[in-house]
Formats: structure tokens, C-alpha cells, sequence
């Protein structure tokens, strides 16, 4: 089936040549298994089609935002979402003594010496972890404030004396 090249600058299928000559018939191997495709509708019913394929990239990521796709391609994230996972590992730590407080019988004294000698040692690594966060967030909007240890302790209390 030969086409003239009236024909072929009408169809909604014809490339132009690589070297910028419009209308002519050659065409890379590439440009030719993409016609090939399209002509047989393997590019029909495409998730997204006739629409903007999804962004799933930090619209406030700015000059950063190649780093931080390359480190999370590699299965890193920037060093505050590092350092904020560390938060909330020691927070679930600090969720379980509470838990652990407030449920089944009060806690004995010396339970309570040893939870309480534990929370004073989390909050501690918790703080030091909120500094980090905060010291290497590029915004304040990703700060978490910081642990006030009589807080905490009062909250211990009130759990454990039921």
C-alpha cells in the first residue's frame, strides 16, 4: 500500500525526518515501530490518556528535587526524613511504656522506677532526634516540637495510678 507524500503529510501518522525534512519519507527504525504501534492501536486505552500523566514529585522540593528522586530511587531519603523516622521509632518506644502502663494490673514500684528511668532516657534520645530534624528540615513546616520530660512523666503517673 503506497501512500503519495500529499497523503503522507496529512496522516495524523507521519514523522518527519530526524534531519528536520519535513515530509520525507525516511524515517529512524524507531520512528517506524512507533507508527507501526500507533497504527496498530497498541497505544489505544492507555491509563491517563488524553490527560497529564501524574506528578508524584515534591512540588516544594525546587533545585532539590532531582537529589531527593535519585535518594528515594535508591531507597535513601534526605537526612530530616531520616531522622524523623528515628522519632517515631522512639515515640512508638514511648507509646508502648504507656500501653504497657495503662493496661492489666498497676504497675509495681519498682516497675514504675524502671519505666519512668526509661522515659527520662527517651525523651532525652527524642529531643536530640527532634534537634536533628529541625536543624536540617529546609522548612519549618517539617519541625516537630521538641518533648518536655515533666510532660511525659506526668502522663506516666497518670496511666500507671489508674
Amino acid at each position: 500500500m503506497s501512500r503519495s507524500s500529499d497523503e503522507e503529510r496529512e496522516s495524523p501518522h507521519h514523522y518527519a525526518d530526524p534531519l528536520g525534512k519535513p515530509g520525507s519519507s525516511r524515517e529512524t527504525l524507531i520512528e517506524r515501530q512507533i507508527r507501526q504501534a500507533i497504527d496498530e492501536g497498541k497505544f489505544d486505552n492507555l491509563p491517563h490518556q488524553g490527560k497529564p500523566l501524574p506528578n508524584d514529585e515534591n512540588p516544594y522540593a525546587g533545585e532539590w528535587g532531582l537529589a531527593f528522586r535519585v535518594l528515594r530511587n535508591a531507597g535513601f531519603a534526605p537526612p530530616w526524613i531520616e531522622a524523623d523516622k528515628e522519632v517515631r521509632v522512639l515515640l512508638a518506644r514511648r507509646d508502648a511504656i504507656f500501653a504497657r502502663a495503662s493496661s492489666g494490673p498497676a504497675p509495681s514500684e519498682s516497675a514504675q522506677r524502671r519505666d519512668r528511668l526509661a522515659l527520662e532516657r527517651l525523651v532525652t534520645e527524642v529531643n536530640a532526634s527532634i534537634a536533628r530534624v529541625n536543624a536540617e528540615a529546609p522548612t519549618t513546616g517539617q519541625h516537630r516540637r521538641r518533648l518536655a520530660l515533666a510532660d511525659e512523666l506526668a502522663r506516666y503517673d497518670e496511666l500507671a495510678g489508674r
